[in-house]
């Protein structure tokens, strides 16, 4: 089984990217394998649902690395090692990670697909909407996540 974790905050820009992935993802036909949730910034809940057996776990985000706005990554996150820092109403996702290990979880397989985000609005004025860039991605990681998961099932 596979689980498509999708994350983010619609109310701050391009960190609603992992759930608009999730919502296009909602209307097409997947395989029976494959689960596909938006977990927002629910932490505790991706963190209890990473606690279930599954073969791969792929955390859909944006992701600042530093390159072109709308730039898709495949990430093989490193173990996670250190203690949890305790988020219940935002979403790091290594943070979740650590608290799924604290819990005493072992994560199977874990990757991150991921896309760099042209504008973050803040918490305080917040932003709707994804970015031109960001928007024209989300095609784009729907067919690695395609390509991820037909190469498990």
């Amino acid at each position: 089984m596979i689980l498509i974790a999708c994350v983010g905050n619609i109310f701050l820009g391009d960190d609603g990217f992992g759930v608009e992935v999730a919502r296009r993802l909602a209307s097409r036909t997947l395989p029976p394998e494959v689960c596909v949730k938006d977990y927002g910034i629910r932490s505790f809940d991706l963190a209890y649902a990473l606690m279930e057996p599954w073969d791969l776990t792929i955390l859909v985000d944006a992701c600042a690395r530093g390159d072109a706005p709308g730039t898709v990554y495949l990430i093989e996150p490193d173990p996670v090692e250190d203690a949890p820092q305790i988020e219940p109403h935002g979403m790091n996702p290594m943070s979740v990670l650590r608290l799924v290990k604290s819990l005493g979880g072992t994560p199977g397989r874990i990757l991150i697909v991921g896309c760099e985000p042209a504008e973050l609005g803040s918490e305080y004025d917040g932003q709707m909407g994804l970015s031109e860039p960001v928007e024209a991605a989300v095609e784009e990681a729907i067919a690695l996540l395609e390509s991820l998961w037909i190469k498990v099932v």
